[in-house]
């Protein structure tokens, strides 16, 4: 008995330690879960466009469900914009496309946008269509003095009457844009994007350019034809962020924004408009995708060679230390124009990061050790500059510029001496007889 008396307590010290040590596994468990979960939340960005469900819909707010830990609201102002007959089409359950305006305001909730969100969206697939070449069936909904307007992916667009088919042109008939196109609101209309910029909200359509019969077999048999590295002329078919689409013969051609100059721009507009006639040079002709590239800089000068013609390798230049990178740094030896010091170029031993060596803003002196003119890349070395292997070259131009420094300007009157002993006496101490 005293036995099993005296083992009972150990007993339930057993068990009340594995209860204490199963309670701090759990609470381990809990912990390590809620960190697990707070590394998975996706939290809203602003800017971003997230799909989610309507929770609930009331006269002043629309909840909407994002997957993220709180719904996103949309109210006040993104509301309004709603029209009725979008409002009245919302469903509690419906999938929507949301724009993040807040991921959290002064009341902790994210600010929703359904109407940006269309927008973007809209804007994201007209841009598509200028680079299909995809024809989209409209209809008319409006017009004004300049032509008509048709809805294309919720966006308005415009046609140019000058862009307007010649048989619904034949229709329009009177003085005014009222007799001219008020009967056509609502007839169907095939179109093509040929303009889009989304920073002014101006999206371009022509009925002619969709129109055209068998565009594809034209385009086909262009290709064929068509021979890389020679010129046509052609003209301006519309413009996009990206480029500038070029009619060729009947078939347009692609010339990327870093083709149309070699000044820097930041949409084609700045260079070009719709129905212009420009040349250009064919510099790819993809005929499996049935896709052209064409350049309009390529039959402008370089104004890079120009400059950097002064310039031969091998030649010692000062340089301002203008960035450091991990791989080398760049200097900038005049104007705009910059070379690559490469890190293996920077020292004889070896470093790690060219901050070991150079500061932004020192001005070096470098040698050129390599020009590409194809490339606008200068190669310079700050460790070459004492090479021996330049040496000879080093004499010669620093021979040729003292010869040229030295050359002395030819005199007024050669056949007076004393001028030339004057102005030449205290550089020239040779002149003067010696002394007996």
């Amino acid at each position: 008995m005293t036995d099993q008396n005296q083992a009972l307590p150990a007993q339930g010290s057993d068990a009340h330690e594995q209860g204490e040590q199963q309670n701090h596994n759990n609470n381990q468990t809990m912990e390590s879960l809620l960190k697990e979960q707070d590394l998975n939340v996706d939290l809203p960005q602003p800017g971003e466009i997230r799909t989610g469900v309507i929770a609930s819909i009331s006269p002043s707010q629309i909840l909407v469900s994002i997957g993220a830990k709180s719904e996103g609201v949309v109210s006040g102002r993104e509301l309004e914009q709603l029209t009725a007959e979008e409002r009245e089409a919302l469903k509690v359950g419906q999938e929507v496309h949301a724009y993040v305006v807040n991921p959290e305001d002064a009341n902790g909730n994210v600010v929703l946008s359904l109407k940006r969100a269309q927008e973007q969206i809209s804007w994201d697939n007209v841009e598509k269509l200028v680079a299909s070449d995809e024809v989209v069936d409209s209809k008319v909904m409006g017009f004004n003095k300049g032509g008509l307007i048709v809805g294309v992916e919720g966006l308005r667009g415009f046609v140019p009457s000058s862009q307007i088919s010649a048989m619904r042109r034949s229709q329009s008939t009177g003085d005014t844009p009222e007799q001219r196109w008020q009967k056509m609101i609502g007839q169907p209309i095939s179109v093509r994007v040929i303009e889009v910029d989304r920073e002014r909200r101006r999206l371009i359509l022509s009925e002619r350019a969709a129109s055209t019969e068998s565009r594809q077999s034209i385009k086909e048999r262009v290709i064929e034809e068509l021979e890389e590295g020679r010129v046509y002329t052609g003209r301006v078919t519309s413009l996009a962020n990206f480029g500038a689409f070029i009619n060729i013969n009947g078939a347009d051609g692609l010339v990327h924004l870093s083709e149309l100059s070699w000044e820097h721009i930041d949409h084609p507009r700045e260079v070009l408009e719709v129905g212009q006639e420009v040349k250009v040079k064919v510099i790819n002709v993809d005929r499996e995708k049935k896709r052209i590239g064409l350049s309009v800089r390529a039959l402008q000068e370089d104004p890079w060679k120009a400059r950097v013609e002064k310039y031969s390798v091998g030649q010692l230049v000062e340089g301002v230390i203008t960035r450091l990178t991990k791989f080398g740094a760049f200097a900038r030896l005049e104007g705009d124009i910059e070379g690559l010091i490469h890190i293996s170029e920077i020292a004889e031993h070896r470093i790690e990061h060219p901050k070991e060596v150079l500061k932004e803003g020192e001005v070096k002196s470098l040698r050129v050790i390599r020009i590409d003119p194809e490339q606008h890349r200068i190669g310079l070395s700050l460790r070459k500059v004492d090479s021996a292997a330049f040496a000879d070259k080093d004499f010669k131009l620093l021979a040729a510029e003292f010869s040229a420094d030295e050359e002395p300007e030819a005199p007024e009157t050669p056949e007076a001496p004393e001028a030339s002993e004057d102005s030449q006496g205290e550089s020239r101490p040779e002149d003067p007889e010696p002394e007996a």
